[in-house]
């Protein structure tokens, strides 16, 4: 049939045809920085393993995931940000890792105008909300919540004096500000509070001056196989006070770098940790065992870590999001990442991994204490503290 011969009628229907054949043709990108080597690789080898078992398609479009390694540091995290943005065109950001990277990230993803999704916890990635946040959410649990979690745990057990030791970067000061604000509340005293670098090999200064204030117990503020080190040397010294480490040391690569040097410790974590143990009625239960079923179905038994459980939940705020920022606009365009971030802010009661999600304009973390457990290491493995 010849164009001139053909109706208006028809003319709209093939010009209705070529827009759904283009809108099926758009991939949505989503751009990945992890640590998946440096310190922090224990932390980020899960996560990049969990990005493997997202869905390739979301709400009838293919997704593209574009999976970057930054190192476990923060120069890298913010290049591979832009790079992901500026040549790959990415929808979202994942990442990173740790908080010192993701709070280096957010002037690129905004600069970008491209929700972000972090995989790290200090409160500070996401609050405020201001115009700078209001692109950036992420999916562990605020330090707050967990060191409530911990000091709690502390006052139960009769702690009265505590010492801690930390990162000196972003991770250890933000658990600092928040475990002293709560110790103040619960009566638990600080008697000491050192540094340490993530690269350090010996912390031998900062655990004799933690020794010398003879607190009743010690949080060590640090994330994965680093955080063994200042427990690891208190031990050996002679330390026989309670041991509490945060959440960031959650995985099986600090049980066995720790081994018989870590038992008896107490942490809060995510339910995903010990999903097998919890209540029937748990709410994360079943959406917690769905995570570690696909993830030791592709990586063994036993492989499992909250780590790559915050991956996971990183992907489920996608597939949330994506079929509503669709009905929108199209990917790839600077309208459809705004609407992105628009219905990343509209998720509720989503259950995931690590909790359940309920997002909002003055909250872009969105879990509450349904997001929390203690766990205490015996034996060598996690047990679940009701």
């Amino acid at each position: 049939m010849k164009l001139k011969n053909l109706t208006k009628k028809s003319l709209l229907a093939l010009s209705l045809g070529a827009g759904l054949v283009s809108a099926a043709l758009a991939d949505i990108n989503v751009g990945v920085t992890v640590s998946a080597t440096g310190p922090a690789a224990s932390l980020g080898i899960p996560e990049k393993n969990t990005i493997s078992l997202m869905p390739t398609t979301i709400g009838g479009q293919k997704i593209n995931y574009i999976v970057l390694d930054d190192a476990s540091d923060t120069t890298a995290a913010v290049s591979n940000t832009r790079k992901l943005i500026s040549e790959h065109k990415v929808d979202v950001v994942i990442g990173s890792t740790v908080t010192p990277n993701s709070l280096a990230m957010i002037d690129a993803v905004v600069e970008g105008s491209t929700p972000m999704i972090s995989m790290a916890a200090s409160a500070r990635i996401v609050e405020p909300v201001d115009n700078k946040k209001r692109w950036v959410f992420k999916t562990p649990q605020n330090d707050i919540m967990m060191a409530l979690a911990i000091v709690q745990h502390m006052a139960a057990a009769g702690v009265k004096t505590a010492g801690y030791i930390g990162f000196a970067d972003a991770y250890g000061e933000g658990w600092f500000n928040e475990f002293s604000k709560i110790a103040a509340i619960k009566g638990v005293q600080i008697v000491a509070s050192e540094r340490y670098n993530r690269t350090d090999t010996s912390v031998t200064g900062q655990v004799l001056k933690v020794l010398a204030a003879k607190p009743d117990a010690v949080l060590i503020g640090g994330s994965g196989t680093p955080a063994v080190l200042p427990q690891k040397t208190l031990k050996e010294r002679g330390y026989t006070g309670k041991f509490y480490q945060t959440h960031g040391v959650a995985n099986n690569d600090f049980l066995r770098v720790g081994g018989k040097d870590v038992e008896g410790t107490f942490l809060p974590s995510g339910p995903v940790l010990v999903a097998a143990q919890l209540p029937a009625d748990h709410p994360v239960k079943k959406s917690a065992l769905d995570y570690i079923a696909k993830y030791e179905g592709a990586f063994g038994k036993g492989n499992v870590s909250t780590f790559g459980g915050h991956a996971w939940d990183a992907g489920l705020l996608l597939q949330a999001a994506v079929p509503a920022a669709l009905k929108k606009a199209q990917p790839g365009t600077p309208a459809f990442r705004a609407a992105l971030r628009d219905a990343l802010e509209s998720v509720k009661e989503m259950p995931g991994a690590h909790g359940v999600f309920t997002m909002s304009p003055t909250d872009h973390l969105g879990l509450d204490q349904r997001a929390r457990v203690m766990v205490k290491i015996e034996k060598g493995t996690w047990k679940y503290q009701p």
